[in-house]
């Protein structure tokens, strides 16, 4: 059990179920797919359907998890040429009975392997336990009721449930989703959330980030609430295809040779053979594989051994192929002379010193060799969100006509208000020069006698699906859609947070209705009801050129009543945000 089905691996077309539906599931209604993949929508699967699902696909999982293998470290550290043949050398060596040269030449070995084996399996444990830390669970619905279970034993036809904060499990034909979006920036790269529908569908080759009935094994939930019929679990998942490609190697076997018609006479049979022998020598000595250092080392060692031979040979010949055992030793150690023993050992520590460098700096290093490698990087190439960047965001700016503009000071924890000061200046942006001074205030004193700021801080707060939240260990927390984590965080800076106002048993405000953000209105508004004052305000936020046009007057002078709303002042607003 918990094997992926190669040969239905092999030919997994993207958008396709574990075993394939009549067509890709995001070109399917999703009653269609239910349908095909045998489950009902209201009561999930059965607990011996879940069983033999999960024995039939396998569990939930990006291959094998087989930990650490101790075996397999040892095997490295000794599978390299220059190992080899310095075991060669020494066996000859104690063959002879020159046990100092054996004994030190043991000691050489000895030290590269145990150096390299302690490095190699200490990151490995520790990759092991960050794996560990996270045991991913899912909410789905089996026998009629809502239970969470690892997200390994998540099978095709399991009804899941998705709500902010929640990472999808695998990838999921949507029956139903309210105001959802996804953060895809793992799979696509995109930074923004994607807003998902369910009762569309989408041509059979539309590809992964224009599926948008379909939420994506790894990705996130940023806002609002889904359900839906899992198709695909595993490597069949569009994340699982991009592990498998990463993971693809060369095959091991050379290819025959062909004629036109598939036929092939017996010396391409041997060609083939012999071939694919050869590489799996030179693979095994690491004159093909590896760093270019590493097969540089390993054809020297080769090449090193070969002269020993030679030299040997010469030796020998020299003394007429006498027997005596000081012509044998001589010849040995002319030999041997040509191998220099300390070079692996050099090599191994001074990786290991560098490996210790990078450990202060917090970067596990898996593997001695892979500094070598990264010593040899000129350029790269890489995906920005979520790679070079956190996928995060800060509010840095805040402009109100009526008293200006306040900015928020550096800050390297985008989830905690408590960091960055604050300043304040009475200019408008556009008049505010990069780099200018400002002198830092209070939060508190900002506040004062400052009408204008806190129904600004309102509106931030309240208008806002994203949750900011500090832990008991003091941590601060946030889930939702970045660009509203921004926002909340700002406005949490002078203590007015969504959560606080609406939650207990008496809250500040009470949600009426929310018309969620669209791509047609660029708005988003929400109704409370203030409970101590039993009057109902709308709260919007949006679009800058959206929400102006929404507003038909303006607080330019916190002093005076306020000023219809004209086109100059619009512009003005417009020029002030760009």
């Amino acid at each position: 059990m918990g094997k992926q089905p190669e040969a239905g691996l092999e030919n997994h077309v993207s958008g396709q179920s574990n075993k394939p539906l009549t067509a890709p599931a995001h070109a399917l209604p999703w009653t269609t797919v239910a349908e095909e993949l045998k489950t009902n929508t209201d009561i999930g699967l059965t607990g011996n359907e879940t069983k033999s699902r999960l024995e039939e696909y396998g569990k939930n999982e990006l291959g094998e998890t087989g930990g650490v293998n101790p075996g397999k470290i040892l095997l490295r550290q000794i599978a390299n040429a220059m190992t080899l043949v310095l075991i060669m050398a020494m066996a000859v060596s104690f063959g002879i009975r020159s046990w100092i040269e054996g004994g030190v030449i043991a000691g050489v070995i000895g030290i590269n392997i145990v150096v390299g084996f302690i490095q190699e399996f200490q990151a490995e444990k520790t990759m092991d336990s960050l794996r560990s830390l996270s045991s991913p669970t899912a909410n789905v619905v089996r026998d009629k009721q809502n239970v969470q279970v690892s997200t390994t034993e998540v099978v095709p036809g399991d009804m899941v449930e998705l709500k902010t904060g929640d990472t999808i499990p695998a990838d999921v034909r949507l029956v139903e989703a309210v105001n959802f979006e996804t953060d895809e920036a793992l799979l696509t790269g995109e930074s923004l959330p994607v807003r998902k529908v369910s009762e569309d569908t989408f041509e059979a080759d539309t590809g992964p980030g224009d599926r948008l009935n379909v939420a994506y094994s790894s990705s996130t939930v940023t806002k609002g609430r889904a359900v839906g019929i899992v198709f695909a679990t595993g490597m069949f998942t569009e994340i699982g295809t991009i592990a498998a490609a990463l993971r693809k190697k060369d095959s091991k076997v050379r290819p025959v040779k062909r004629k036109p018609d598939g036929s092939a006479k017996p010396h391409r049979y041997l060609q083939a053979g012999t071939l694919t022998v050869t590489d799996a020598i030179g693979t095994f000595l690491g004159v093909n594989v590896g760093t270019p250092l590493q097969k540089k080392l390993s054809r020297l060692a080769v090449l090193l051994f070969w002269i020993a031979v030679i030299c040997a040979i010469i030796v020998l010949a020299a003394n007429e192929f006498l027997d005596r055992q000081e012509v044998i030793i001589y010849a040995v150690a002319t030999g041997l002379s040509m191998i220099p023993a300390a070079l692996v050992v050099v090599l191994t520590i001074t990786m290991a010193a560098g490996t210790k460098r990078m450990v202060e700096r917090h970067v596990i290093v898996r593997n001695l060799k892979s500094l070598e490698a990264l010593g040899a990087v000129t350029d790269i190439c890489s995906d920005k969100t979520g790679t070079l960047t956190q996928g995060k965001m800060v509010a840095k700016k805040a402009w109100i006509p009526a008293k200006g503009t306040y900015t928020i000071g550096e800050t390297n924890e985008p989830f905690n208000p408590t960091k960055g000061a604050v300043s304040h200046t009475e200019k408008e942006p556009r008049n505010m020069t990069e780099g200018e001074e400002e002198k830092e205030s209070d939060y508190a004193e900002l506040l004062r006698d400052n009408e204008a700021l806190s129904d600004y801080l309102k509106v931030a707060s309240l208008a806002n699906l994203a949750h900011v939240h500090q832990t008991d260990e003091g941590e601060w927390n946030a889930r939702g859609d970045p660009t509203e984590i921004a926002i909340q965080v700002f406005s949490t800076r002078f203590h007015v947070n969504r959560r606080d106002s609406v939650a207990g048993d008496n809250p500040n405000w009470k949600l009426l209705a929310e018309f969620p953000f669209d791509s047609d209105v660029k708005k988003m508004s929400v109704i409370y009801k203030n409970p101590h004052e039993n009057k109902m305000y709308a709260f919007t936020k949006g679009a800058v050129e959206r929400v102006i046009t929404s507003c038909s007057t303006y607080v330019s002078d916190p002093e005076k009543e306020p000023s219809e709303m004209t086109e100059d002042y619009q512009n003005q607003i417009l020029e002030n945000m760009e």
